[in-house]
């Protein structure tokens, strides 16, 4: 189930195994174009005959009525309203901290330069809520949003066959204080509110996690929208020494392989010892795990225990897989991280388990995957805004350096550039 690895030796068959992908296969590629394609020239139509064939359920609304959220809020154990309300408070509370504010300065010559920060007017939040509903995955994406400043946030989350909404999901709206849910899901969704429908509103960003329908048609309307990024499957990455607890890595492994058969777990350590440990507890802990098969299916082909000679080079290893989720269940973490380039989110310390990050730290869980992180970051309040440059030259500025500047334009061969500047040279 976990093979180990001999970074020295092994190591291009372990490139080979744990290489991933963001690309498609051809019939997912040609259903997605087929289902965009459909719902931007029929609209509602084809937005409720899809939700038909892949919810089973005709829609004689697409929204959820807010007497339904709140009866859900009503409805749920007030142990877990309190647990959804204390998560959101630390996730609002981290965001606030990325809030960035709009700046001018002047400069000789009566000129002023600036930029401005604005928020999105429209976003669209996906939820998954197919095989399993989360909560999470809301309060994530309903954060930012709102800590930026958002002025229309639109929830979507597919129904069941009878047309009903995850009751945990409707909750955890109403903590966030979104009243706008809509019953869809798929690329579907995707479409209808990034092209505009009848009934659906068109944003300017779309956010939030899904399976490889939904991701790709994220990545197929991305430039009619904005989007966060193109999620794959979920990944961990544990890097550790020989004081690390073999039974905290294993059930921190299963904990992502149990997302998904196509999820990813490894360990990284220079300790033969604990690769040993490891490999044992998580055969002998497997029978007890309700989602064995999918724990198994995942660690089978996308897990590994990888030994190298030493701490370093077990940080350049992480750094070659770029991880969503990079635990350090070593001595000194904090001494560590300087050695850490890539990743998603790290996790410092053997009491700071990846799933604290899920639920309830703070920081978005909504992360770069599939080595992407080399180059995205975990969604934010910088999602949600747009930067516009302010520019205020004055006359006295314009006739000193005008000349300049027009000449450059006429390096580039455009004449009209020129001229533009030239004109008001000439007519001051």
């Amino acid at each position: 189930m976990l093979n180990i690895y001999r970074y020295a030796t092994d190591g291009e068959a372990l490139r080979r195994k744990l290489e991933r992908s963001i690309d498609f296969e051809p019939p997912v590629e040609k259903a997605v174009h087929d289902i965009l394609h459909a719902v931007r020239t029929a609209g509602d139509r084809a937005v409720l005959d899809f939700t038909e064939q892949f919810q089973g359920v005709r829609l004689k609304d697409f929204m959820v009525s807010p007497e339904e959220i709140r009866e859900a809020y009503d409805r749920a154990d007030p142990a877990f309203i309190a647990v959804l309300e204390e998560a959101y408070r630390n996730i609002t509370a981290f965001h606030r901290h990325e809030v960035e504010k709009s700046f001018f300065y002047e400069e000789e010559g009566g000129v002023i330069l600036g930029q401005r920060v604005t928020p999105m007017d429209r976003a669209m939040l996906y939820v998954p809520g197919g095989k399993a509903a989360y909560p999470s995955s809301l309060l994530m994406n309903a954060a930012p949003a709102v800590v930026a400043g958002v002025r229309e946030i639109f929830l979507t989350t597919p129904c069941d066959s009878e047309g009903n909404v995850s009751g945990h999901i409707l909750a955890a709206a109403a903590v966030a204080g979104i009243d706008r849910v809509y019953k869809l899901g798929g690329a579907q969704a995707v479409a209808a509110f990034a092209y505009g429908t009848e009934s659906i509103p068109r944003v300017d960003i779309v956010t939030g996690p899904g399976n490889k329908y939904v991701a790709l048609a994220k990545k197929q309307v991305f430039g009619h929208v904005a989007i966060d990024s193109i999620a794959g499957p979920s990944e961990v990455v544990v890097i550790a020494d020989e004081s690390a607890n073999p039974d905290f890595i294993v059930l921190d492994m299963f904990a992502q392989a149990e997302h998904d058969p196509d999820a990813s777990a490894v360990l990284i350590t220079p300790s033969e010892q604990l690769a040993q440990a490891v490999r044992e507890a998580a055969l002998i802990r497997i029978d007890g795990m309700i989602r064995k098969d999918v724990i198994a299916a995942a660690l089978e082909s996308n897990g590994a225990i990888v030994i190298t000679g030493s701490i370093e080079e077990a940080c350049r290893v992480s750094d070659s897989i770029a991880p969503e989720h990079l635990e350090l269940h070593v001595s000194d973490p904090w001494q560590l991280l300087a050695s850490i380039r890539h990743a998603g989110a790290v996790f410092m310390g053997r009491y700071s388990c990846e799933t604290v990050g899920d639920y309830f730290a703070g920081p978005n869980h909504t992360l770069p995957t599939n080595g992407t992180a080399r180059f995205f970051s975990p969604l934010s309040v910088r999602d949600f805004i747009k930067h516009t440059s302010i520019i205020s030259y004055s006359k006295q500025k314009l006739l000193s350096c005008g000349e300049k500047i027009a000449s450059f334009a006429d390096h580039e061969g455009l004449q009209a550039h020129a001229e533009a500047v030239r004109e008001r040279l000439r007519h001051p």
